[in-house]
C-alpha cells in the first residue's frame, strides 16, 4: 500500500465526515459506502453523547466538521510534502489516547497510518465509539488497511514504539513503563491568551470560542489570560455573552456552582457573569467555568517569562505578540502540521 493510496483513503474519510456538521447533517451523493455507513455513524454519535455527558451534539459535530475540513487532498499533500516516504519499514505503533474531547487522538492515529505503520490503539473509556467506526470505514475504502489497525483494552504487547497522551501523573508511569521503547509522551498543557486591551469585538468573540469550545477541556482551550495593568473587563464580558447558553448544560452548571461556592467560601476575589468566573491566579490550569488571569507590565518581560514556561503551554492566542501565535477563535481548528507539544509526530514515526 503506497502513500498515495493511504492519502486517498483519508480523503474519502474526510468527504464522509463532511456530511456531519452543526449546520446540518445531510446525506450527500457520491460518498463511498454511504448506504452502509451514514445512518450507522449517526447512531455512533448518539452513543458517544449518551456515554459521555461532555460530548454534546454541538461538540461532536464540531469535531467531525473540523476533521472533514482538514482531510482534503490539498491539506494532506501540503502537510506531507517535506517528508521522505521513499523507504518504508512498517512497525507496530501503540497509541494511548486521552478522552477529554471527541476524537482527540485522531491525529496520532492518522499520523501512524499515513506513515505506513500499523496502529495498535488503546482508547480512553470516555471516547470509545467513534474511532473504531472510522477505522472500519477506512478498511472499506482501502482494504489494504485490514489487519493494520487494532484496538485493545488489555495490556499493550507486541509494539515497536509508542505515542501516549495523559496527565503529568500518568506521564511518569508511561516514561517508566516505556523506557526501552522509542516514545512520544505528552503531559498536561494549557493554552493562554495575551491581550492588549485594544482587541476588536470580533477578536474577543473569537476568544470566547477558544475558552468555551469543548467546555474548556482541551489542551488548546484558553485557560489563562495575560492582561495589561488596569485592564477594563467590560468588553471582555460583553464578548463572552455569545456563550451564555452553556450554563444550561447540567454538567457545566454543576461545575460552575461548585467552583463558585469554593471561591466564595475561601473569600477569593473573582469576577463572574453568571456562567464564567475569572480569577487572578499564577497557575495555567483553571477549573471548568473558570479562567485565570495575570497582569503584566512589560511585553519583553512577559515573553521571557512565558518562554521559561513553554513546556506548560500548548497555544498562545494573541495579535502581534509572538511568531507562533494563534489567531483569536482558531485554537480548536489546528492544521495537520500543527503538532501537539510542538513534537513532529511524522518525523518521529519515519525514524522508528
Amino acid at each position: 500500500m503506497n502513500l498515495q493510496q493511504r492519502i486517498a483513503a483519508f480523503v474519502h474519510l474526510g468527504k464522509f465526515l463532511s456530511q456531519f456538521s452543526n449546520e446540518k447533517i445531510e446525506k450527500k451523493d457520491g460518498i463511498l459506502f454511504n448506504d452502509l455507513f451514514f445512518d450507522t455513524f449517526k447512531h455512533q454519535l448518539k452513543l458517544a453523547q449518551e456515554h459521555n455527558g461532555w460530548f454534546n451534539q454541538d461538540n461532536l459535530l464540531f469535531a467531525t466538521e473540523s476533521w472533514a475540513n482538514a482531510l482534503t487532498e490539498n491539506n494532506i499533500n501540503t502537510w506531507l510534502e517535506k517528508y521522505n516516504f521513499n523507504t518504508e519499514n512498517p512497525k507496530t505503533i501503540a497509541v494511548i489516547m486521552a478522552g477529554n474531547i471527541p476524537l482527540v487522538g485522531f491525529h496520532d492515529f492518522l499520523s501512524v497510518l499515513i506513515s505506513g505503520h500499523n496502529a495498535l490503539v488503546k482508547q480512553s473509556s470516555n471516547d470509545k465509539h467513534l474511532l473504531p467506526f472510522l477505522a472500519k470505514y477506512l478498511e472499506y475504502t482501502a482494504p489494504e488497511f485490514k489487519g493494520r489497525i487494532s484496538f485493545t483494552d488489555q495490556k499493550l504487547e507486541g509494539f515497536d514504539a509508542v505515542i501516549a497522551t495523559g496527565s503529568d501523573n500518568t506521564a511518569r508511569y508511561f516514561e517508566y513503563y516505556f523506557k526501552n521503547k522509542p516514545a512520544i509522551i505528552r503531559k498536561n498543557r494549557n493554552s493562554i491568551a495575551v491581550l492588549t486591551g485594544k482587541e476588536s469585538p470580533e477578536e474577543l468573540e473569537g476568544l470566547a470560542d477558544d475558552i468555551f469550545r469543548y467546555y474548556g477541556l482541551g489542551c488548546r482551550s484558553v485557560s489563562k489570560l495575560y492582561l495589561p495593568e488596569n485592564y477594563n473587563f467590560d468588553a471582555f464580558f460583553q464578548a463572552m455573552y455569545k456563550w451564555n447558553h452553556i450554563i444550561h448544560d447540567l454538567k457545566y452548571a454543576n461545575n460552575y456552582d461548585y467552583n463558585k461556592a469554593v471561591y466564595l467560601m475561601s473569600e477569593f476575589d473573582m469576577l463572574e457573569n453568571g456562567f464564567l468566573m475569572i480569577k487572578e491566579d499564577q497557575n495555567f490550569s483553571s477549573p471548568i467555568a473558570t479562567v485565570f488571569y495575570q497582569y503584566y507590565n512589560d511585553i519583553v518581560d512577559l515573553k521571557s517569562t512565558l518562554n521559561e514556561q513553554k513546556e506548560k503551554i500548548q497555544c498562545v492566542v494573541s495579535k502581534g505578540f509572538t511568531d507562533n501565535e494563534i489567531v483569536f477563535g482558531d485554537t480548536q481548528s489546528p492544521n495537520l502540521w500543527d503538532y501537539a507539544d510542538n513534537v513532529d509526530t511524522v518525523d518521529f514515526l519515519l525514524k522508528v
